[in-house]
């Protein structure tokens, strides 16, 4: 039942649904993907502030303001958080209460922290599905798989106040089958990061 739960949570389709996007013309993940690198290498850069313009300038080959309003902020397609609204269940507003942004940055940075830690989440998923994990040693797996994501990432990870990849988050959830809520799940994985990243 968990191993399913964890195959289908409302950030894996959401995921899933964009970057299994095949279309050439159309492929609204290519898109987020260009900026989400580009906010990745403007957090590398030293004294290099984070600012939409700045993204905009260091997307590449072509960034611009409209693209960036379509990707992050209150009115860009395909937000994480809509979908976490959509599905309506209290684990999910919950989550998406706590990643709902007034800053489309601070939103751009949420999905740029699942897109980035992504293949560790699917490393762990397949570790997950494949040995005889109990739910406690999963969830303790998972909880240094966001470790190790933070510490090759030091700062992405720390950006937001060190807010983990909400997917990590859901997952963290489901392990402990609604023993452990949103909120709560979000500030275990923000202090492994901070211990992580060295942050005091």
């Amino acid at each position: 039942m968990i191993t399913e739960d964890l195959r289908h949570t409302v950030t894996g389709d959401w995921h899933a649904r964009l970057a299994g996007n095949r279309s050439p013309r159309r492929n609204h993940w290519h898109t987020k993907t260009i900026y989400f690198r580009a906010a990745t290498e403007l957090l590398n850069r030293p004294n290099a502030p984070l600012t939409w313009k700045n993204i905009v300038a260091a997307a590449r080959p072509h960034g611009c303001r409209s693209t960036f309003y379509e990707v992050a902020g209150s009115h860009a397609r395909h937000r994480m958080v809509d979908d976490l609204i959509a599905d309506g269940r209290p684990d999910s507003i919950q989550l998406a209460l706590r990643y709902l942004r007034t800053d489309p940055v601070e939103q751009l940075i949420d999905e740029t922290k699942v897109w980035s830690y992504w293949p560790h989440r699917q490393h762990l998923l397949t570790r997950v599905l494949t040995a005889e994990f109990s739910p406690a040693e999963a969830a303790a797996a998972l909880t240094e798989s966001v470790a190790a994501w933070g510490r090759r990432n030091v700062t992405l990870a720390a950006a937001v106040g060190h807010t983990p990849p909400a997917c990590a988050v859901e997952d963290l959830t489901v392990l402990h089958q609604g023993r452990l809520a949103a909120v709560r799940a979000a500030a275990q994985l923000t202090d492994a990061l901070r211990h992580a990243t060295g942050a005091r």
